[in-house]
């Protein structure tokens, strides 16, 4: 069994969430092609219609209708999309909507708290079930705050920036470390008054946007599967096309070269204000490196799977300043941990993270994904290097980012 292919993947999913949010401003028609084919995005799409955006697919992509938002009749349901509750509880606030956002037993039970407080403090009228959700959010007077965030989240950044849109005079928000930047771009992109300074960032009040027209890069979240497979198989070749190569988001990249990985960088080029590429990797050995707080908000999506090289790894692999996993669809340092645990591989859970001494020969086990779609897609790659069979629990959870993983997989198989 090889891995061999040649990959054009869905559009990233950050960027997608971002697209029809601030289409859905825009007086005039955007149209948005490769666009994430995620549940996510889906919920996120849903919530927008409810408020009055007519969304149509068409031959080119999807196009939206925006500039027409209105309050709901409905509860938005968020679905299991903590990007499109905290972004929206933003943007519609910024716009002087009335909601109530909901989401699944998952989503219902992460915290918000983030957002609720500075959104607070900029005058939103908001109540919550003990900083969870349900959210309920009432029209109101906004005004700029200075915002200094504790954790580098690009969605608690986004959500500020989102409601400052709507804000009397201008609003700074400034985070200790880099998160991903795309809700700076687009907002450039459609006409906000935006300037960005290392991790400050301030925005004024801004009306009249400008439609969208792009085509969303392929995600590189959802590549680094098919990139950990590709390395981890003797005899592997797979190259993508149009990876989105935003500096703030190639941390994986540059963490698997640090291990050893080489990648092949054919061509790449800007598209919107967005780094994009096709790339080659190909079988590599690995050894261990360590990861640091620093690097976590450009590889937090991908340490799951960087967990499964790891074990491959010659060395002691450690990961710190990761606490975030634990807030994600499950805590997902403690269920990467017992899986591997279950596996046979040598790794111990810390706090904020793990340690993983390799390399080790991985055996079946069965999988508990707590219906986390990173979770289920990582243990799908574990499954192609262990003996014995990988039995997961809800292999279905995939579809929340990508429905079409297993297909995709078993076409890169050989």
């Amino acid at each position: 069994m090889i891995i061999n292919g040649n990959l054009n993947l869905p559009g990233d999913k950050s960027i997608s969430h971002r697209a029809v949010m601030l289409a859905s401003l825009a007086k005039g028609k955007s149209e948005i092609r490769n666009l994430s084919s995620a549940k996510d995005v889906a919920s996120t799409i849903s919530c927008l219609a409810n408020c009055g955006i007519q969304f149509n697919n068409g031959p080119g992509g999807l196009f939206v209708n925006g500039g027409m938002l209105k309050d709901p009749d409905v509860s938005l349901d968020c679905g299991n999309s903590g990007t499109t509750m905290r972004l929206l509880i933003g943007l519609l606030s910024g716009q002087g909507i009335n909601a109530t956002l909901i989401g699944d037993e998952s989503l219902s039970s992460r915290p918000m708290k983030r957002v609720i407080n500075p959104l607070k403090k900029m005058g939103v009228d908001i109540s919550s079930n003990n900083y969870k959700s349900p959210i309920e959010i009432r029209k109101s007077q906004l005004k700029g705050i200075n915002y200094e965030s504790p954790i580098a989240s690009a969605q608690i950044k986004s959500c500020i920036l989102f409601a400052g849109i709507g804000a009397i005079g201008s609003t700074t928000y400034t985070e200790p470390n880099i998160s991903r930047n795309h809700s700076e771009i687009m907002l450039n992109n459609i006409g906000v008054t935006i300037n960005s300074d290392n991790m400050r960032t301030a925005i004024s009040f801004s009306e009249d946007f400008k439609p969208l027209n792009f085509t969303i890069p392929s995600d590189p979240s959802t590549a680094s599967f098919f990139i950990a497979a590709a390395i981890l198989i003797p005899d592997s070749r797979l190259i993508l096309n149009r990876i989105l190569l935003n500096k703030t988001r190639t941390g994986f990249i540059k963490a698997i070269k640090r291990m050893g990985c080489k990648i092949e960088y054919l061509d790449n080029w800007i598209e919107n204000g967005e780094k994009i590429g096709n790339i080659k990797v190909s079988h590599q050995k690995l050894k261990a490196i360590t990861i640091g707080s620093n690097e976590i908000p450009s590889i937090i999506d991908e340490l799951p799977i960087l967990a499964i090289m790891a074990t491959q790894a010659k060395g002691i692999t450690t990961v710190t300043g990761a606490k975030e996993l634990r807030v994600k669809e499950s805590d997902r340092i403690s269920t990467i941990c017992n899986n591997l645990a279950r596996m046979g591989a040598n790794i111990r859970e810390l706090p904020d993270g793990f340690i993983i001494e390799g390399p080790t020969k991985l055996h079946g086990a069965s999988i508990e994904t707590c219906d986390d779609h990173r979770i289920a897609m990582t243990f799908q790659i574990a499954s192609l290097i262990s003996s014995g069979n990988i039995q997961l629990d809800n292999d279905s959870c995939a579809s929340i980012s990508f429905p079409e993983f297993y297909s995709t997989l078993k076409s890169i198989l050989q």
